[in-house]
């Protein structure tokens, strides 16, 4: 890369048509205008989700960047209850980085959203001086359709609810930090990394009464069920023996002194469903998913853990971040 293909002029016409052009083509972008015209069904409001990924390394097992910035945002679609359709792109490009590397991350990108069904219709690329940017940067904005009878918040749940997680958590946040290298150490681990469209869908068919969906991303499935009990004003109970974790990542955590409530996932969602649809919700995501705990009146805006031997702690809030630069 060189500042020239940030300038607007030929080197970055070039960019476009080597590089993104060909990854990302479909009827929108080859219209080459500043935006795209998206026609919605009748009987659906839209849902907009921003995010961006600044992962390091930025190739890790079972991912890479590039599909990082396509399931992130697909997955907060999702857990919104809606169908991921439309992504716009914007990189933020280091002078020096390889071509070659910037066009694998494109085509991790192009891969990863044909998987989840969404277009890349628009977007833009900035180049910054060396040392300004670490290589590279990206920011996606998803846009899904959903139907009007579909409604999830916080303000659904209830008590007596369940809660069900759709597989292991933590795979993400130890795999970015075993290819770092840093700590020596070695597992075989991959980035959940994925598009939970299908689960999502899936669970919406089977209980349409599904009261909240999130994908644990940042913060780990802790702070995603802090976030819900601050927001409707009720607890939740987990049950530590239920928990979905894989040994390598329990592993981990312990030598580390991590918690795997606390790691990152990227291809996971926990749901609040109805006491009598827990099994339906269960079978509709699949064999890894399991029911992990309840929603009670008490204690009141606070997540708790009934652990293995038998005592209780309170899962706060994440202070501080254990594993930085992984999504």
């Amino acid at each position: 890369m060189t500042l020239a293909h940030g300038a607007g002029g030929q080197s970055s016409a070039a960019l476009f048509d080597a590089v993104f052009a060909p990854a990302f083509a479909n009827a929108w972008l080859d219209r080459h205008e500043d935006g795209a015209v998206l026609d919605v069904p009748a009987g659906y409001r839209l849902v907009v989700s921003t995010d961006s990924f600044v992962v390091k390394p930025r190739r890790f097992p079972g991912g890479s960047i590039g599909h990082l910035a396509v399931h992130g945002t697909v997955n907060d679609l999702a857990v919104m209850g809606a169908q991921p359709r439309w992504l716009t792109a914007a990189f933020v490009l280091e002078e020096g980085l390889a071509i070659d590397e910037l066009s694998a991350i494109v085509a991790d990108m192009a891969e990863a959203a044909t998987s989840a069904g969404v277009s890349i219709v628009a977007g833009d690329t900035k180049v910054v001086e060396r040392g300004a940017a670490d290589g590279m940067y990206i920011t996606t904005t998803g846009i899904g359709v959903r139907s009007l009878d579909v409604h999830l918040g916080a303000d659904q749940v209830q008590p007596g609810d369940r809660v069900v997680v759709s597989g292991p958590i933590g795979d993400h946040g130890v795999a970015i930090l075993m290819a770092r290298g840093d700590l020596q150490l070695t597992g075989d681990i991959r980035s959940d990394s994925a598009s939970v469209y299908p689960q999502a869908a899936a669970l919406l068919a089977a209980v349409p009464d599904t009261r909240w969906l999130r994908d644990p991303t940042r913060g780990g499935l802790a702070s995603a069920l802090n976030e819900l009990v601050r927001e409707c004003g009720l607890g939740v109970w987990l049950d530590e023996p239920t928990l979905p974790v894989n040994p390598v990542v329990a592993g981990a955590c312990e030598l580390l002194g991590l918690d795997p409530l606390y790691i990152a996932n990227e291809g996971k969602l926990v749901a609040i469903v109805p006491h009598d649809q827990a099994e339906a919700a269960r079978a509709a995501l699949g064999p890894a998913a399991r029911v992990v705990g309840e929603v009670a009146p008490e204690p009141e805006g606070m997540v708790v853990l009934r652990t293995t031997i038998g005592g209780t702690r309170i899962v706060d809030l994440l202070v501080g971040d254990p594993l930085p630069r992984i999504c």
